[in-house]
């Protein structure tokens, strides 16, 4: 049977755009459709343009630190309009790079949903019908608001960056990552910030000391940051939104903003009709090659629920390309992942939390916690943590979490250790880089705990 490409991929997003142009570029004729914006969550509603928000909100504080340094440099008020114009330009300037890419290696693109008619066909929005050799699903995800009385009026990640001008007050119900770095941002663009999260500690599954202190550096901050708490009504009050709580207490707020979950955007894409598996929460059931329940029919990134996150999705697509189009089975690594939190602080980890590597085997844990030079001089430090879970047995460091400025960047190259097995006497015998935070890392000599 001859078919109209060798792959047709739903969805824009990082995954989908890698894998169509690895592909393209290994010699197959591939094609791609994309309903929205192409670059997916990453690029038009998620980490690119949070991290440009996560930059704008740290200069509130950067006048007062340069004061303390000598600078004569005066306080000015934060211009959203200024601020939102930029950001969207440069959206825009990534999304046609990202469309460029597709272009450039001959991907032929469709501005078009696209669901499943058969195991080899897709259908767009306009009834045409393409048929391919393999189908890959990259749809990504979509941020899911829990159904209550007044629900409607709540917000999410998708709209937050399309604001028409920063509310005054806001609350942001959520004790994720996604929820805990809004908070920090609002906060540092002069928005009165509070966050609500039904649980004992924000960040649930990160490592329990370093959760404590970001919690500890974000209310220092200013975010009004209560946990055992939750919503259970909104109405519109005027202009504004009132908010009853799990106490009975009831709160005005310009917005609430919703960070409470994402789930796999894979509905009404005749999944169900072909035979697909979908699992509990909605996600598209895969093996350790991507491949469905329907051998023609694959699937990559956040829609599948393994690791959501950008740099996975772009894994697993190159994966997928390596298995299906060049002959070399390849599973995506899934381990040892290296992620950063830009939370406010800043948190990295990479491996084991403490309490986790505890359930497995006997540890030691090295921690350092201390207020770092650059800011401890201007007076306003947060408290930073350098830690490291150590297997007893095998010396091998088992997690590395860091909670500090540029977390992030400091952990991608931590994260090259603990990914090759470096030992806590690796570690050791490195030599510190001083005066820096990092060298923390190589200067822990004495167990702080073991088990």
């Amino acid at each position: 049977m001859s078919f109209d490409y060798d792959l047709f991929v739903i969805g824009g997003g990082s995954g989908g755009v890698r894998a169509a142009r690895v592909a393209a570029q290994a010699g197959a004729k591939v094609a791609l459709a994309e309903e929205d914006r192409y670059g997916g969550t990453c690029v038009i509603r998620g980490c690119v343009p949070k991290k440009l928000m996560v930059f704008a909100s740290e200069y509130s504080g950067m006048v007062g630190d340069a004061q303390a340094y000598g600078w004569d440099i005066k306080p000015g008020a934060f211009d959203w309009d200024a601020f939102k114009g930029k950001l969207h330009g440069e959206l825009d300037r990534l999304e046609g790079i990202y469309r460029g890419i597709l272009k450039n290696n001959g991907v032929e693109s469709f501005d078009s949903r696209a669901r499943l008619a058969d195991a080899h066909t897709v259908e767009l929005a306009d009834g045409t019908r393409k048929t391919a050799k393999h189908i890959l699903i990259a749809t990504g995800g979509w941020p899911t608001v829990p159904e209550f009385p007044g629900s409607e009026l709540a917000i999410t990640s998708n709209e937050i960056f399309n604001l028409e001008k920063l509310p005054e007050t806001i609350l942001i119900v959520g004790g994720g990552y996604i929820a805990s770095e809004f908070a920090g941002i609002l906060n540092g663009l002069g928005v009165r910030t509070t966050q609500f999260y039904r649980g004992e500690q924000i960040l649930r599954g990160f490592d329990e000391e370093a959760r404590s202190v970001i919690a500890e550096g974000m209310r220092e901050a200013g975010v009004d940051l209560r946990v055992n708490i939750n919503v259970t009504a909104m109405r519109q009050e005027g202009g504004k939104i009132r908010v009853t709580d799990t106490n009975g207490e009831e709160h005005l707020f310009d917005q609430v903003m919703y960070a409470t979950g994402r789930a796999p955007n894979a509905d009404n894409l005749g999944l169900e009709e072909l035979g697909v598996e979908r699992g509990k929460g909605g996600e598209i059931v895969v093996d350790q090659y991507s491949q469905t329940t329907v051998p023609s029919v694959y699937a990559v990134g956040d829609v599948t629920d393994r690791v959501a996150l950008t740099p996975v999705a772009i894994r697993e697509g190159m994966a997928f390309v390596e298995s299906v189009f060049k002959g070399n089975p390849t599973s995506p690594d899934h381990e040892l992942i290296p992620t950063a939190v830009f939370t406010q602080p800043e948190l990295g980890t990479v491996g084991l939390s403490e309490e986790d590597a505890a359930k497995q085997e006997a540890i030691e844990v090295y921690t350092a916690s201390f207020k770092p030079m650059q800011q401890s001089f201007a007076g306003r430090a947060q408290k930073v943590l350098m830690k490291l879970v150590v297997s007893k047995a095998s010396r091998k460091v088992l997690g590395c979490h860091i909670v500090a400025p540029g977390a992030g960047e400091m952990i991608q190259l931590a994260g090259i250790a603990v990914k090759m097995g470096a030992t806590k006497e690796d570690f050791d015998r490195t030599v510190a880089v001083h005066p820096t935070m990092s060298e923390e890392l190589v200067t822990l000599k004495t167990p702080v705990r073991s088990t």
